[in-house]
């Protein structure tokens, strides 16, 4: 093991100690998290500022510089937040960072100060050994991922995009760790789109009345017919680029034909199935419902929130697909929309991440494909900035990997944390 993967375990260790978490609409808090980074920079002589959006809203930009700044810069970011943990369900407290079985556990172990302390490790590294990127390099350590960005990268895009002055790619979470298939081999998924968010509030209006009278205008009934209808709808199979190109290269590595129906290959793929699964089609999950305050009073609305999810160039086809189920004596309040990403699978920085991970890995095979969620880099496309996701790790076969973000006891085996960091800093020192 390296020195730069010991000081990435510390470092890692120290972040999950400090409880940054995000609750969404009651608030977060990154002060005390950013400034252990600011000065975990400056211990090695690198200069950085905090931004501070709200009161204790904090993201964290520094500059790197490389050797030929001539070169379009990098942006390199992560996020500080964490979602909220409830320490009953955890083997271990959830913000100790302890090893344990050869994992390093707590939350944000996995996303994602896991990454966010192998950045720390390299640069700390280079600043010591004079050692310089072959580009320039802008650190981003966001605020408020886990809810939207408002407070992070949204902020810094709309009221700093200096900061980002002269960089045109970036790169960051949920991408680069290995998936292995049924037949033993590993593909290693970059990530190179995203499905666009639509979060919505449908409210029904009726009659409000005495419970114990018969209401055929009822709120509620019209409401629970309307979720039922949304959330059991099959949504039509659609196929982006991305998507075929990774389930071309899974029907290759198992050595079966793609045909028009790609369902069948998501066995292939164990546990990532499910987030896999999530990226053939638009969703829409039913996730809160609202109605009433008494027993027996009928109330006049009732509300539901949805969870929808559009793949890049089908949004259109959400919102029309969402009206039509529930009709049109509905209201439709849009909470919180984000863009899709798709971006292409070619260039110097793609080959890059391909050339490190086949370094480490020389039988793993480098793959795209498309988040079922989302990433700070929708707010830096706004700024024309072309964003991937690679976290290199390569994985235990039997790891449900997905199931740990957010989950409980979240964790990430050190072998993985290794190949991570050594995958990573060939990246950045090649790309």
């Amino acid at each position: 093991m390296s020195e730069i993967f010991e000081e990435a375990v510390k470092i890692c260790q120290e972040l999950i100690r400090i409880p940054s978490v995000n609750y969404g609409e009651s608030g977060g808090d990154e002060r005390a998290v950013a400034e252990y980074v600011v000065a975990s920079l400056a211990e090695v002589g690198i200069a950085s500022k905090i931004y501070e959006s709200e009161k204790n809203r904090c993201s964290v930009i520094a500059k790197i510089e490389g050797s030929d700044p001539t070169r379009p810069g990098l942006v390199l970011h992560g996020h500080l937040d964490v979602v909220p943990a409830n320490a009953s369900d955890w083997q271990v407290d959830p913000f100790s960072g302890e090893i344990k079985d050869g994992m390093i556990w707590g939350r944000g172990a996995v996303d994602m100060k896991n990454i966010d302390a192998m950045i720390l490790a390299i640069v700390r590294n280079w600043a010591r050994k004079g050692i310089k990127p072959p580009r320039n390099i802008t650190l981003a350590f966001f605020a408020d991922e886990e809810a939207g960005g408002t407070f992070g990268s949204r902020f810094l895009v709309e009221k700093h995009p200096e900061v980002f002055a002269g960089c045109t790619e970036a790169i960051s979470e949920v991408g680069g760790f290995s998936v292995t298939l049924r037949n033993g081999k590993r593909l290693y998924l970059i990530e190179g789109a995203q499905k666009g968010i639509h979060w919505m509030r449908i409210t029904a209006k009726g009659t409000a009345g005495h419970g114990s009278f018969v209401n055929r205008d009822n709120a509620v009934t019209k409401l629970s017919s309307a979720v039922e209808r949304i959330g059991n709808y099959e949504w039509p199979q659609r196929y982006t680029r991305t998507v075929r190109d990774l389930f071309a290269a899974v029907a290759a590595a198992t050595g079966q034909t793609l045909g028009d129906d790609f369902r069948p290959l998501l066995i292939e793929i164990g546990s990532a199935a499910r987030m896999i699964g999530a990226t053939l089609a638009n969703t829409s999950n039913p996730t809160q419902l609202e109605a009433g305050y008494k027993a027996n009073v009928i109330p006049g609305s009732a509300s539901a929130v949805i969870d929808g999810r559009f793949l890049p160039g089908f949004e259109d086809e959400l919102n029309a697909t969402i009206k039509d189920l529930i009709g049109p004596d509905f209201e439709i309040e849009t909470i919180t929309r984000d863009i899709a990403l798709e971006v292409p699978f070619e260039g110097k920085l793609v080959d890059a991440m391909c050339d490190a991970i086949k370094k480490l890995d020389p039988e793993g095979i480098p793959v795209p494909y498309l988040m079922s969620g989302g990433t700070d880099n929708k707010a830096l496309s706004d700024l024309g900035i072309t964003g991937y996701g690679f976290s290199p790790m390569k994985l235990p076969a039997d790891l449900d990997f997905m199931a740990l973000f957010h989950g409980v006891d979240e964790r990430i085996p050190l072998d993985s944390f290794d190949f991570g960091v050594r995958a990573l800093e060939d990246f950045l020192l090649n790309s």
